[in-house]
């Protein structure tokens, strides 16, 4: 039988133009140590230029239950084991956050600690019903990593996301709709196969300009209205002179289906 550390932690395969990217390990609720972080940095590191999407999924009942506090527990120097791998997951999450195409997640069961903050830089996360969000900090003594703070905050605001950090809670599937940590919910059984669909439906879009209008968005709470209608303007005049432009005003002007897929 192989170990678990002698297999791969991430699974990768081109899916047409979607890039895939899987955490493979089940058996431990995908916990974040410094193989799986490793790999999936590696993962997005590592799209091939066809790939227009990138689809981040999980195998077995959980997304990922945060960091491993067993290696934490194990450690020596938990100061050091602990901060070397919020470094590294950090870079996950830098990764997700300035992919150069769109990001699709599709997560179920539990999503817990730095697996949070992942989750916050992906552009579209669909969330199985019975799913469960929980930093989970505080049960362990430790402050949040992996920009969950960031995700959360921007959420829920400052009083609801100290109020589920400083008493241990969780969000259900339905709260983290409601508050805008996910963007859609589907049946758990359909989660897989709802993000493939969707991942690919994104993939067949305008790639260059969705990724020009997650810059819009993101920066939108901490620009001014004046600061922002400027960056607008630039941007979609960058936009109409993309291929990708020409191409959806032609084709709106044709009376046709635009072909994203081919204007490069």
């Amino acid at each position: 039988m192989t170990s678990a550390a002698a297999r791969p932690a991430v699974l990768t395969e081109l899916d047409g133009d979607v890039w895939r990217i899987t955490l493979d390990r089940p058996e431990t609720g995908n916990a974040i140590d410094p193989q799986l972080a490793a790999e999936l940095a590696a993962g997005f590191r590592a799209r091939p230029d066809p790939a227009r999407t990138v689809l981040l999924l999980a195998n077995g009942p959980r997304f990922s239950v945060g960091g491993d506090v067993r290696l934490f527990a194990a450690a020596d120097d938990p100061s050091r084991v602990v901060g070397q791998l919020a470094e590294e997951w950090h870079g996950v999450v830098r990764a997700a956050l300035y992919s150069p195409v769109p990001v699709v997640a599709g997560v179920q069961g539990a999503v817990a600690g730095a697996a949070v903050g992942l989750i916050g830089a992906c552009d579209i996360v669909l969330c199985a019903r019975s799913t469960k969000i929980r930093p989970a900090y505080g049960a362990i003594g430790l402050s949040p990593d992996g920009g969950t703070s960031w995700a959360l905050t921007r959420a829920l605001g400052a009083p609801r996301t100290l109020d589920l950090c400083l008493t241990n809670g969780s969000l259900t599937a339905a709260e983290a709709h409601a508050a805008g940590l996910v963007a859609r919910l589907v049946e758990d059984e359909e989660v897989h196969d709802a993000a493939i669909t969707l991942a690919h439906a994104v993939a067949a879009g305008p790639v260059r300009a969705m990724v020009r209008t997650r810059s819009l968005v993101r920066q939108a709470a901490i620009t001014t209205l004046e600061q922002q209608l400027d960056e607008e303007a630039r941007l979609i005049a960058e936009s109409a002179g993309d291929p990708e432009g020409r191409e959806g005003i032609r084709a709106f002007v044709e009376k046709r289906s635009p072909d994203f897929r081919d204007a490069r």
